[in-house]
């Protein structure tokens, strides 16, 4: 993930200073569980990702080097996966029980076969691998080298990489769209959409974000052909329209937005923020946004997780009264009348 840049000036300037929200806790979500997590405490833990199938949440811890394999049943941890230094993302390949880690620490995706539950190859890319995302029909995982101004393209039936594209740009997070069958990916120095041709592995489209500022964080809403960007540098989310490849709304997000997540089923947008809390939205239909609460949560969270089928939300604390800790913290969805 990018390092945290805060235009507090800017902010003033939108009239969009961003404060961790008044409001009691429990109003969209309420803490279930926490659990420890191994490894040392403190910076930091990056992406994570959900097995649906096996029920498993698979959760990187960046300063530790460490990965981990989670059994959301039980909220144990089953496995921890070394030789994975400075692991940022996490992808997972449902159909070959593997998932691929982005290691910052040594320039390598790193491949894990989960029978195994270890490394069992990596593949040396250009500079600081982040975020990732696979395009299932074409077998093939995207891995934005952030620092390297590149995305990776990754045969995973071969676990080799195939293609690297460069851009004038570091690269945020990619996304797959299963419906228009398009690879996006940010271009946060340019504040630029850029859209791949899996099929080619072409650049197809550069489209501007508007306001949007340092558009890292991504996720989208395939059904409603709908793009949500985390703007690190001016603290918005912006909602982009998918057909006409421009910006129809922005709202304010706390300080600090990272990771951003979609649960279709409640029409919610959730977004980690560094300043302590998940900014909570709501879709009302796909041309009407509204922001619900900033949620409190530990100072320092940079990600979460959406369980689709339980509604749950997980982030790994790294932070708590000051001190630094590693437990991931489980917040189940409260859905107000």
């Amino acid at each position: 993930m990018r390092k945290r840049v805060f235009v507090f000036a800017v902010c003033l300037g939108l009239g969009l200073v961003p404060r961790i929200s008044s409001q009691s806790s429990g109003q969209t979500l309420k803490n279930v569980a926490e659990f420890d997590l191994p490894g040392p405490g403190g910076k930091r833990f990056d992406y994570l990702t959900i097995d649906t199938d096996d029920r498993y949440l698979f959760s990187a811890h960046l300063a530790a080097g460490q990965t981990y394999v989670i059994d959301l049943r039980t909220n144990k941890v089953v496995a921890t996966v070394g030789d994975t230094p400075g692991v940022e993302g996490v992808e997972y390949v449902p159909e070959l029980k593997k998932f691929y880690t982005s290691n910052a620490g040594d320039n390598t995706i790193g491949v894990v076969d989960l029978r195994q539950l270890k490394v069992v190859k990596k593949l040396h890319t250009e500079k600081k691998p982040d975020g990732s995302a696979y395009a299932a029909p074409f077998h093939k995982l995207y891995v934005s080298d952030e620092r390297g101004k590149a995305e990776a393209i990754v045969d995973v039936r071969k676990d080799e990489i195939i293609k690297t594209l460069h851009f004038d740009s570091e690269t945020g997070m990619p996304q797959y769209d299963p419906v228009a069958r398009k690879v996006y990916v940010n271009l946060q120095d340019q504040n630029i959409f850029a859209v791949i041709d899996p099929a080619t592995d072409e650049v197809v489209g550069r489209y501007p974000v508007g306001r949007c500022k340092g558009n890292h964080g991504m996720t989208l809403d395939p059904e409603h052909h709908r793009a949500f960007l985390s703007c690190e540098e001016n603290n918005l989310m912006a909602v982009l329209d998918l057909d006409k490849h421009e910006p129809i709304a922005f709202l304010p997000m706390a300080d600090g937005p990272d990771v951003i997540k979609l649960d279709p089923g409640l029409g919610r947008i959730y977004a980690a923020c560094y300043s302590g809390a998940i900014s909570v939205f709501h879709q009302d239909d796909s041309n009407h946004y509204r922001k619900i609460e900033d949620f409190k949560v530990q100072h320092a969270v940079h990600t979460l997780a959406v369980d689709l089928e339980t509604h749950r939300v997980y982030t790994p604390e790294q932070e708590a009264d000051g001190k630094p800790v590693a437990r991931m913290a489980v917040y189940e969805a409260v859905t107000r009348p």
